[in-house]
């Protein structure tokens, strides 16, 4: 019988996954809204988010770098 720390291991690693997922399939899009101008509009969703953290000022800055530090984990 696997130990609650596998099940954890094995959700965390499935989330992982996932997320990877979201960032690869944003970039594909990313890169056919720049070469093909689709209305997809990832474009501009991206420098909204981007603005939304500089619109912040530092508060905006440690929240960025607290994202960055839980994708690099």
């Amino acid at each position: 019988m696997a130990s609650l720390n596998d099940l954890f291991d094995m959700v965390v690693g499935w989330l992982k996954a996932l997320v990877e997922l979201g960032f690869a399939l944003a970039l594909v899009f990313l890169v056919i809204d720049v070469l093909f101008a689709q209305p997809i509009g990832i474009v501009d969703n991206v420098a909204a988010l981007i603005n939304a953290f500089i619109d912040n000022g530092v508060v905006g800055l440690i929240a960025l770098l607290f994202f960055l530090a839980i994708y690099k984990s």
